[in-house]
This record gives C-alpha cells, structure tokens and sequence, in this order.
C-alpha cells in the first residue's frame, strides 16, 4: 500500500482489492476495472449517443455537455464500488486471505460468506451516502428525491434489477442493516476508491438535478454496456498491471491513459457505433417507382417533419401494397429529422422475421451509412440460415478487435452484438415483437432493452395482429418511446379506429400529451403525430393500383373436418364443399391456399385432400402441408418450398402459363409477412381481420390473363371461399374442437356480416375500414331477431370480459408509465407476487412445450431422424459444443403443454446436457416405428405419433 495519506485525510487506496479474476494470471485491481469502465463510457458517448440526446442529458443535470460527460462517466466508474466488501473479496480466497486478518478490515462474524449480499446492491448503498458527502442535491425526508441517491439506486441495478428506496436511518447505520458492507476500514477503502476514480476522471462538477426516468434509462443502459466491454478479458489483458503495482496517483492516471486510448477500439471493435441515414430518395433506396401510399409519403411526409420534428407515423393499406418499402422510407426521413443512430423492424412471428432480415439487409446496403451492424432477434435466430450465413467470416475480424471505419460498414452483425441479451444493441434489427415488448416487463436488463430502443426508429409490422394482452404492452412500450422522442412507424392492413387511437395516443402520452385524440385511419393512408406538439394530422387518403373485389362465397357446412378420410363424404359437410370448391384446381391447374384453424383439423384435412385427389398427392409438391407443429428443420425446408412455388413471379415465365396445379393446406402461420400467391384462397371461418389477411394472399401478384387457370380469371377478382360450421338449424356453431383459438362473439359477428357480401363481393380497399369497424361496433346488434340477439350479447360480454382480464393481467405486471416512476427506479424491477421471469416472457404461461424426438433403431441407438444416420448428440468432455446444440435444436418441436402433463414419460436427458439452460425444459421422445413412416411414442392414457403430417396425440 502507498505509504503517504492524502493531504485531505482521504485513506489511502488499497491495490489489493481486486475486481476481476476469471481467465486472468493474478487478480485484476478494482479500481483498474472502475477506470476501464469510465473510459469506455466515454468512448460510448462519443459514439453512440446522438448530439440530441447528450443535450438532452446536460440540460437534465444542468450541465454543459462537456462537464455531463465527465460526471456520467464517474457515474459509470463507480458502478462496481460495492466489489469492496467481504463477501466478494472472500470469492477469490487467495486475494482475500492478504486482508482477512488485517485489523482495519473490521467485519461482523460470518459476513464474508453473505451470499445473498451482492455487490451490485452493496454499489446502490455505498454510493448513496458517498455522493451525498460530495454535495449532490439530496432530500433527507425523502430519499427518492435525492440525486445521490437516484444516481445510486441506477447504479445499483447494472446487473438487470434496480433496488428498493432506501430509507435514511437505513443508510446512517448501514453495516448493521447489510452486515456485508462490512465496518469502517471497508468503508473507508470505498471511500479512497471513489475519490480516486473522480480526481482521474476530473468530475469535479456537481449536477444540479436529477434525470428523468426515460434518461436514467439510457445511463443505466450505457453503464451496462460499458461495463460488459470493459469486463471482456481481452480488453483487460494488455492493461493488467506489474503485480508490485501500488496504485499511486501516478500509476492511475497512467492507467487511465492506456484505457481512455484503448476505449474507442473496444467500442467499435464491438460494432456499437450509429447507423446514418444517408439518402432521402426513394429512387436510391429501391430499384422501382414508388406506387401511390408511397409517392404520397414522399411528397408529403419530409415537410412536415421538417416543420414539426420526429414522431409516429401510422399507414394503413391492404397486405401487398408496399407497407414495408414505406415504412423503410419513412425510417430515413424520420431518423435523419431525430438523430437516430438505427431501426429495429418488429415482426409477429420468428418466419416473418426471417423473411424481413434480408429485406432490411438490402435497404441498409443502399441508404444507410456508417455503422450497419444487423442482427436477427428471435429465440432461434442463431439456427436461421439468412443469419448464419456469414458468421464465420465475421466472427474472425470481430474477435480481432480492431476495426477500421471502412471495414465495419458490413451489415452482417459481430461476434460480440451476437452475444446473449447484446443484439438489441446493435444499430439495425429484424425480429420478433416479444424482443421490443420484453423491455417494460419487469424482467432482468428490461432496462437494457429501452436503451437499446431510445435512440432508433421503431418499426411495428401487422400492428392489428396482437391480441389484448400484447397490445397493452405495445401501447406501454409507446409511451416510452414517446418521452424518449423515438421515432415510431406502425404498419397494419385491418386496424380499427379504437385501436389506431390507443396506439397513437400512447405515444402522445408519453411526449407528454395526456389529453385523447379521435383518430379515424383512413384506408389506404397515413397519419403522423409529432413528440414536440402532440398535434395528429388529418389522415391523407391514398389510392391504389391493386384496387379489386374479393368474390366471397360462404359455404354453411356440418363440421365433419375430423372424419377419416376414407369415411363416406356426406353432403352438406366440410368435406363435401372443400372438395367441390378445389376440384378445379385438381383437374384444370392454378394453386389453392386452405387454410385451417388448428393443427388437427389441417392434419385431417391434408389426409382427406389426398384420397380425394390421388393424383395431385401422387405429383411433388401436388399437396403440401405447413403449420408449426413440425420439426424445425422440416418445417423450414417446408417453408422455403412454399417460398419457391408461390412466392412473387421471378421472371416473365414464370407468368407465361398457369401454375401446375397444387395446394397448400395451413394454418395461420400463412397470413402474416409471407409473400404468397394462390389463384384461389378456401379458409375456415375466423375473424374478420384474419380473413381479409387471407385474403392478401389470393391473386398477390398480377400475373395476368395467360398466368392465371381460366377458371381464376377475371385476376382483378379474387375468390374467397369461406367455411362457415353450422348446426342443424343453419345456424353458426363454433366447433368445440376450436376450443379458445378465436372469441366466439367475433365469429358470430363475422359471419353476420360476410352473408351481407356475397352478393357485392368485399371492395379492396374502399369496403375494408368500414367492415373492419362495423365487426366491432356497439351497435351491431340492433336488427338482429331477439334469438340472435340474446346470444349475441351473451357473446359479447364474454369477450368484453376476456379482454378486460387480458389488459388487466398486463398492466399489473407491466412496468409504469415514465412520468410514473417519480424518482424511484424499482418500480421498473419490481414484480408482484407469483409472476417469475419465466411467466413473463412466455406470455402468462402459454401452454406449449417442446419435444425432440429420438428414433429407436434396430440396434437399440438413439437417433435424430428416422434414418438412424444423426446420432444423438451427447458432448465431449466439456459438454456440448455450439454444432452439437444447433444439431439438437434444428429437430425440436413446439407441442400444446397439455401433451406433456400427463404422459407420455419422456426419455431423460444425457448429463452433459445440464450445463445448456435452452435444453432445460426440453422432453425427449423415445419413439419406435410403427409402419408406413410413422413413429410413435406410448405412455399412459396418450400417445404421440411423427409422420409426414408433423406431431400428433393420438
């Protein structure tokens, strides 16, 4: 230790306490670590932060910009100070027995081994009562109110979870409250810590107020950030220092030298740095003329952003119309008016997802520039093709760590923005929806998540797909994006008023505007509300070059979907219409989309379609069958085969005749982002939204008279054959094997009205805002017999109900609003009693599971496919490695939960499987042959067969 105290009477700073050890030759100083952290905190707000945000954030602390970085970066360094305790120190033995015995190390029996005490809340305590001494404006009566303490309490949750408000008498006799603090020498090292760190760093300034909780967000994310790149061992190696090092003021401040110098290579090393919206062009963005929704953006659009500021621009137009490329350019404009350093494009499903992330990668080639970082974020990202596709060669420069500005303008995201919990970081994303909405759960790092989106445009596809329970999150995650001032763009092809208003009012809410507004989209078109005034423009209709009438024709039919399908077809029956309605397709040419509610009833339907028309089975790619519950690496083969056969036409062959003739048999995996195009769509009843979805899909693409079988033309009028279950009485009956897929009211209410349309066909667009609102309307019942009235409200209030229980069950878990915070950063932490982490994220307990089947060969092994030529993947000596992992994920299965509770027994797992948390819940399916491909796994009162057709319980 130094042998002269400071003139100041600070203690001296003790060399030994150390911070880092893992993968390292001796341990590494903490105050080492707590400079590298300040270092690379400033490297990120160099880099990272946008000039609108860091003024925002000095004008938050009273400060000038120069002097805010410098506080936050002493910020940043003292997120580990609570490293300076006995139960960390004892973690490393050796290092801790230098101390232990030392008198000024003074600690109440036992504390070392206070396991429960980590050093992230010992941060929260110790930093609280420090940055008081200094003078940060405080409120003794009421710590919340204090700087010290807002400062402290942001700090204390770098690790995922803020903790409680402290109470002062708490923090007057802190060592007897937490006992792991241990007494005064430890305080005393803390103390000669954090004075060291401010004098290297130079924050000698002092905040006048506190942040905001939209902008304690964005430090605390930095912090987090910084401190994972600063923790990297490869960073750490070269600034280890001599182990007779003794932590002069001398030997720091040539340490911060090093790490200031070494920052900014960590930093873009990482792939960290912004995105540019470097054209406003639609012509340099996309190799075509912009239809009429996108002309009408271009034209209008920039002024008034240019006049009003970034906010959140709503488009309504049918499926097929160009939403994406107008949301992409909207993304430039908006972006480049904000600052923001990126998008993140938010998908329904994990499919769609994959089919957006070359989307995305092609526009950022063409209109962005500087960093383009892209990531793919969805559970099973890193098994998708399109992202793996350049992972070796990118991993090779990321892990070299020295990046120049020209090399990392490559789209293809870096080892490190691959990392767990780190893709949302990146500038550019493509993924699923529950990745956004996960930042205002109280989940751990849910604060990382609002970070990653403060400072990017928020792109929102198929904004009328998500049901009560997600959208009260989606309209939670506006209002933060709304205070943070993110630009917002929210595309949907069937969007009520109702819902318009909530989203768009949201996002006022959060900038600040509380009073509602009376939005009334219009269809096709657009609406904008800025952050800076909360004012929303008149909705600007647009016309469109696919305007057509969809030819609805309902078929009311006895649901007879599970029969076998060499039972005797009756008349009247699903069978029967099905049948008659694709016999065309069968015996002429032309492609057909049937689409069905349950995984089941598509099972049966497929197997009905191949008696009925033995040759079409007999032909590849005659019959095709897509729903969810296949093996992973089939249903992708499956879905890329559907992609070939009836996505956009690629050439002018491909338009030159019609299609051999061929059907696909789905579920409602087909009506979201999937560039389909069937010559006729047959669907079973479901909501209005998702039949007019469906619908998207039919005719998508002009391929005009010679492209089309005789029997699809006019092309300018699609059919939409619709199968409505009734009962003896004609009158709707939904089938109990439905079970709760759609609310029964709404069906109710669909086909009401689709009886008034089959004369004049469904008008695209002119007929759909109205239809769209007229299926929700209050007043629809008026008119109705009193029989189908009665049942009707019945109907209604058990939706109503349902929905009531939904929003409910989310605004409890959900985190607060941001002017809810009110200085108390926990309330983004805190949960309420029973909901874990893992309830959260899979949406209140969805009833689903996971299989992976393993196929018994004649010699007794255990392979993954029925061939016997995949072995089981076991591991070697240190358990499974990542091919091994992605082998074993490829042949997983999603399966209803109830199928797993009471049988079959599943296979248990190898031991070297342990160390894999994604393994944890899986179940292993011993699975024997059963004949004609078929494989099956018997236990108890259920069983579950694999065939062509996917899983099944039997």
């Amino acid at each position: 230790m130094n042998s002269e105290p400071p003139a100041d009477g600070t203690p001296l700073l003790d060399p030994r306490m150390w911070g880092k050890e893992k993968g390292l030759s001796r341990p590494y100083p903490v105050v080492c670590h707590l400079l590298d952290t300040a270092a690379v905190f400033s490297a990120l707000w160099d880099g990272l932060l946008g000039e609108r945000m860091r003024q925002r954030l000095a004008d938050a602390l009273g400060l000038p910009v120069r002097e805010a970085r410098v506080v936050l970066s002493f910020w940043a360094g003292l997120h580990d100070l609570g490293k300076i305790t006995p139960p960390f120190q004892a973690q490393v033995p050796a290092a801790f027995a230098a101390v232990r015995d030392e008198p000024v190390y003074l600690r109440a029996p036992g504390a070392e081994s206070d396991r429960a005490f980590r050093h992230e809340i010992a941060t929260h305590w110790a930093s609280a009562l420090l940055l008081d001494e200094i003078g940060y404006p405080g409120d003794r009566r009421l710590l919340r109110r204090a700087v010290s303490h807002q400062v402290a309490q942001l700090l204390g949750g770098h690790h995922g979870c803020f903790g409680a408000v402290l109470k002062q008498k708490e923090l007057a006799a802190s060592s007897t409250y937490q006992r792991g603090l241990g007494e005064d020498g430890w305080a005393a090292q803390r103390r000669a810590h954090f004075a060291e760190v401010r004098r290297v760093v130079g924050a000698t300034a002092v905040p006048e107020r506190g942040l905001p909780a939209e902008l304690a967000v964005v430090v605390c994310g930095l912090v987090v950030v910084a401190d994972w790149l600063a923790s990297q061992i490869d960073a750490i190696a070269p600034l280890l220092p001599p182990a007779d090092w003794q932590g002069t003021p001398q030997e720091l401040d040539a340490h911060w030298a090093r790490t200031e110098a070494a920052a900014t290579g960590l930093v873009s090393g990482a792939r960290l740095g912004r995105a540019r919206f470097a054209t406003q062009e639609f012509a340099e963005m996309f190799p075509f003329t912009p239809n009429d929704l996108q002309s009408d953006l271009v034209d209008h659009l920039p002024g008034l952003v240019s006049q009003r500021g970034p906010g959140l621009l709503l488009v309504t137009a049918p499926t097929g119309d160009g939403k994406t490329e107008a949301a992409l350019f909207a993304s430039c404009v908006l972006g480049r008016a904000a600052d923001a350093r990126g998008l993140y494009f938010a998908l329904p499903t994990m499919a769609t997802a994959d089919a957006m992330f070359p989307r995305v990668e092609r526009f950022a080639a063409k209109a962005l520039a500087g960093e383009r970082a892209l990531t793919l974020l969805h559970s099973m990202a890193w098994l998708s093709p399109v992202y793996n596709r350049s992972e070796a060669r990118d991993d090779g420069q990321a892990r070299g760590g020295g990046l120049s500005a020209e090399e990392s303008t490559a789209t293809e995201a870096g080892a490190w923005l691959r990392g767990r919990k780190r893709g949302l970081l990146a500038p550019l994303g493509a993924g699923t929806i529950d990745q956004a909405l996960s930042a205002v759960l109280p989940v751990t790092h849910n604060a990382l998540r609002l970070f990653s989106l403060s400072d990017k445009v928020f792109v929102v596809d198929e904004a009328h797909a998500y049901g009560p329970w997600m959208h009260k999150l989606l309209t939670r995650l506006l209002e933060w994006l709304g205070a943070f001032g993110a630009p917002v763009v929210l595309l949907s092809a069937t969007l009520t008023g109702r819902v318009a208003a909530s989203l768009v009012d949201a996002y006022r809410r959060g900038a600040g505007f509380t009073e509602p507004t009376a939005v009334e989209p219009c269809y096709p078109g657009w609406l904008f509300t800025d952050a800076a005034t909360g004012e929303v423009s008149a909705p600007r209709a647009t016309s469109t070059d696919r305007a057509r009438t969809l030819d609805v024709s309902v078929h009311r039919v006895t649901w007879d979907a599970g029969e076998a399908p060499r039972a005797a077809v009756a008349a009247g029956g699903r069978r029967a219409a099905l049948r008659e309605a694709l016999r065309p397709v069968a015996e002429e040419g032309g492609t057909a989309l049937v689409c069905c509610t349950t995984v089941a009833e598509a099972q049966s339907t497929f197997r009905d379609l191949c008696e009925a028309f033995p040759a079409l089975a007999a032909r590849e790619g005659g019959l095709r069958l897509l729903h969810s519950r296949f093996p992973a690496v089939t249903r992708q083969k499956i879905t890329a085969e559907c992609e070939s056969a009836y996505g956009k036409p690629r050439s002018a062959e491909d338009t030159a005749s019609p299609r051999h003739a061929s059907i696909l048999v789905a579920t409602q995996v087909v009506e979201q982002s999937l560039d389909f195009d069937f010559d006729l769509v047959v669907t079973d009843l479901a909501p209005l939204a998702q039949l007019l979805q469906r619908a998207g899909r039919a005719r998508r693409h002009a391929r005009g008279d010679r492209g089309r079988p005789a029997w699809a033309l006019p092309e300018e009028w699609p059919r939409l054959v619709v199968l409505e279950p009734v009962d003896e009485r004609k009158e709707t009956e939904i089938p109990r094997t439905w079970g709760q897929v759609y609310d029964a009211a709404l069906l109710h209410r669909t086909a009401l009205l689709l009886r008034e349309q089959t004369q004049s066909g469904i008008h695209v667009p002119g007929d759909v805002q109205r239809l769209i609102d007229a299926v929700y309307a209050e007043d629809f019942i008026e008119g109705l017999d009193p029989a189908a009235e009665r049942e009707l409200r019945q109907l209604d209030a058990q939706r109503l109900a349902d929905e009531a229980a939904e929003e409910h069950m989310a605004r409890v878990v959900s985190i607060c609003a941001p002017a809810d915070v009110a200085g108390d950063l926990h309330k983004l932490s805190r949960r309420e009693a029973g909901v874990t982490e893992e309830l959260l994220t899979t949406r209140l307990g969805a009833d689903t599971g996971r299989v992976l089947c393993l196929y018994e060969q004649t010699n007794g092994a255990l392979t993954l496919d029925e061939d016997g030529k995949a072995v089981l993947p076991v591991g070697g000596p240190r358990g499974l490695d990542r091919d091994d992992l992605a082998q074993i994920m490829s042949h997983v299965a999603p399966v209803p939960g109830k199928w797993l509770r009471s049988g079959p027994e599943s296979h248990p797992q190898p031991a070297s499987w342990e160390e894999r948390p994604m393994l944890r819940d899986l179940v292993l399916l011993r699975m024997q042959p059963e004949g004609d491909g078929t494989w099956i796994c018997r236990s108890g009162g259920r069983s579950i067969r694999i065939s062509a057709v996917g899983l099944e319980s039997v």
